[in-house]
């Protein structure tokens, strides 16, 4: 029987496992390397992973809050780290999580016990201020994130490390702009922090260069008519049309929507494989300014040159930036464990390692989503808890669904909220009608929402919007 919970991080997928184990009667303990919570998500100097000092979410507050817990009606739609991390604080104060958490305590190992196939335990060897303890939990929960581990692809781009002079490094090490005064950079990458960190430095620096191998499609933080993007992309009814309409149409009808903003064949942007999506409003006006210049796939460095895959070369480059993504690691798992959690694919949606005797260990976050990874590590957790309690756990593979919607759906199925939104036309056509044509925000996962009978139509509106100010 599962009572004490062990919980690795105190980011946000920390904090969320707190309060769900303690929303189940389970005994949380999570463990934090740094001295706060956050994550992630706490701009520090130098010296650990974490966000740049002026990042800005790419997810509105409707679709990143708690589903229990809605971003103050003061909050910007989309914030800064600072915002996000005093949201982390209230939230933590309100559900009095902070009691739980040992922070300064670094976790150095996680080992099943010797009768681990009948108790499902683990033995848990912490340090905080020198002092090494070892406790045994009946679960636990890694909430370590997937940025434990720069990703920095050296083999990938010959004479970087052997012939190149200039300076390069990893994104994580990027703060500000002020160490690119008058550079000429290549940023390798057109994800969100490569896009983000080509823009930012663009302002200060001789030239950047945008060196991007698979394209992606550039958008603004901003829809029609004003709204959050996600807000208006992120519905059922739009989920649908992607499961049910040929590809070639759906690409067509991206095609014919991102590019009334921006041309994105001029440049080399046409995402050729996947779904990509940069949300950077200043990166079409750079590029046709010509501070950013868009490149494709570097082939090779020479001493102060980058040769592209096209054939073409740019000189007198002095610094490169990585901005290739991360690695996650768990060092402090057992080997055979450990194993097992080399890539996300190999765990049982995304969460369980699958040849465990024991459900008893779950790993969070690990999931690359087209909406909120908040969101998608809060109704993992709501399940992990379940689980733990014994429930919810089923035998049956499914495929597992890849798109935000699609996940989210999938894994409150298995908590049990998942909306039912024919039955809720029957019983409220003016509410299913929102929720399905509607944006998908965290709150359509609180339960309470469409018990809600005879609660009037503003007011559940309001909750299935993430409006309001606290909890519900």
């Amino acid at each position: 029987m599962v009572q004490r919970v062990a919980i690795i991080g105190a980011g946000s997928s920390g904090l969320v496992s707190i309060k769900c184990c303690l929303d189940e009667g389970l005994e949380p303990t999570c463990f934090e390397q740094s001295h706060d919570i956050g994550g992630l998500w706490r701009f520090t100097e130098a010296g650990r992973i974490c966000v740049y000092r002026s990042v800005i979410t790419n997810t509105s507050k409707e679709m990143m809050c708690f589903s229990d817990f809605p971003f103050p009606e003061d909050f910007p739609n989309y914030m800064n780290h600072s915002r996000l991390l005093e949201y982390f604080r209230m939230y933590a104060k309100h559900f009095s999580l902070l009691s739980y958490i040992h922070f300064k305590t670094t976790v150095h190992s996680v080992r099943k016990r010797p009768d681990f196939s009948t108790t499902g335990q683990w033995d848990v060897v912490t340090e905080t201020d020198g002092t090494v303890e070892s406790a045994v939990f009946d679960a636990v929960m890694v909430c370590s994130g997937h940025y434990a581990e720069p990703h920095l692809p050296l083999d990938s781009f010959p004479g970087i490390e052997n012939r190149f002079r200039g300076q390069y490094l990893h994104s994580w090490e990027y703060k500000d702009s002020a160490s690119f005064q008058g550079k000429r950079v290549l940023v390798l990458g057109v994800g969100n922090s490569g896009g983000d960190i080509a823009v930012e430095i663009s302002r200060v620096a001789a030239q950047v260069f945008l060196s991007t191998r698979s394209g992606t499609w550039v958008i603004s933080r901003i829809s029609d008519h004003g709204f959050p993007f996600d807000m208006m992309l992120t519905t059922r009814f739009h989920n649908c049309l992607e499961n049910f309409l040929p590809s070639a149409l759906m690409r067509w009808l991206r095609l014919k929507k991102f590019n009334t903003w921006f041309d994105h064949a001029n440049y080399g942007l046409i995402p050729q494989k996947r779904y990509l999506i940069l949300k950077e409003p200043g990166l079409p006006s750079c590029i046709l300014s010509g501070t950013v210049v868009v490149k494709p796939n570097v082939e090779e460095f020479m001493e102060s040159s980058a040769v592209f895959e096209d054939g073409t070369v740019e000189e007198n480059i002095d610094m490169v930036v990585f901005a290739t993504g991360y690695t996650f690691s768990f060092p402090f798992l057992e080997e055979s464990v450990r194993n097992n959690c080399r890539s996300k694919y190999t765990l049982y949606k995304y969460i369980f390692p699958p040849p465990l005797e024991k459900p008893t260990l779950a790993v969070l976050g690990l999931i690359a989503l087209t909406g909120s990874i908040m969101a998608g590590t809060e109704v993992q957790a709501r399940w992990v808890t379940r689980v733990f309690k014994g429930r919810g756990l089923s035998n049956k593979e499914s495929k597992i669904k890849t798109s935000y919607i699609g996940y989210m759906d999938e894994i409150a199925s298995c908590v049990g909220v998942k909306p039912n939104v024919l039955l809720l036309f029957l019983k409220d056509p003016k509410l299913a009608l929102e929720v399905f044509f509607g944006p998908c925000t965290p709150c359509h996962y609180f339960q309470q929402i469409i018990i809600l009978s005879h609660t009037p139509l503003n007011v559940k509106l309001d909750l299935i919007y993430c409006k309001g100010n606290g909890a519900f």
